[in-house]
């Protein structure tokens, strides 16, 4: 299958003061998200992708136009409604801090596939609409450009947690444990028989070695000698 680079898009204005923004309209990369976002899109600067598939959020649309601008070609850029933010109902907008003494927190942050958002979205469907969607588009990729198709989809942070919990076989009660940085890139491939994760929440890397797609195939025994030996 095609490969797949998730992007979050860089730091917020309501990152910068604490703020849970969920799909408030009118949030922006503050400067030093765009500088992020930059830097980032630089790394893929060196990776000829096939699309860039954004959440429709203003954060992610601005991260994702950075990489358009430095793609030698013009990838197919569509906007999907199955990548934006979990719709986190009554704890839009609030701040971190308070929401951190909420009778709902502690499962947030142990038990997430029981979480129903007040007057929002369960942190189960959320996974579940965002990886169909991942996998949705891989296999269409894959489908006109062969299977050394590499892409990229701009999202937020527990959307890509949720989706590389999921090529990682975790159970979603562990995704708190996988950290997705502004700007960071993850790699995930997948393969006919399961996902590989070739990288999380890197935020530098000269990426060029995915020019050539990545060769998927069984995960050699004692780790192999990498893809640029293929």
């Amino acid at each position: 299958m095609a490969t797949v680079i998730l992007v979050r898009h860089g730091r917020t204005t309501a990152n910068a003061t604490g703020l849970l923004a969920g799909r408030a309209a009118g949030v922006s990369l503050d400067q030093i998200g765009h500088e992020q976002a930059t830097l980032m899109a630089d790394r893929l600067a060196a990776v000829p992708v096939v699309g860039v598939v954004s959440s429709p959020l203003e954060r992610c649309r601005q991260t994702a136009r950075l990489i358009l601008d430095r793609q030698a070609g013009t990838p197919y850029a569509p906007v999907d409604i199955d990548l934006t933010e979990c719709d986190y109902g009554q704890w839009q907008g609030r701040a971190l801090s308070d929401l951190a003494s909420d009778e709902l927190w502690p499962a947030v942050q142990s038990q997430p596939s029981a979480v129903v958002f007040p007057g929002g979205e369960s942190m189960a469907a959320m996974q579940a609409r965002s990886v169909a969607a991942i996998r949705r588009h891989d296999a269409a990729f894959e489908a006109e450009h062969g299977p050394g198709a590499v892409w990229a989809a701009v999202s937020h942070g527990d959307i890509i947690k949720a989706i590389l919990a999921d090529a990682l076989g975790m159970h979603l009660d562990l995704f708190q444990r996988i950290n997705v940085g502004p700007a960071s890139v993850s790699i995930v491939s997948y393969g006919p028989s399961r996902p590989s994760v070739y990288a999380t929440n890197t935020d530098a890397g000269d990426l060029s070695w995915l020019s050539n797609g990545i060769h998927s195939g069984d995960a050699p025994v004692g780790g192999g000698a990498g893809q640029n030996a293929l």
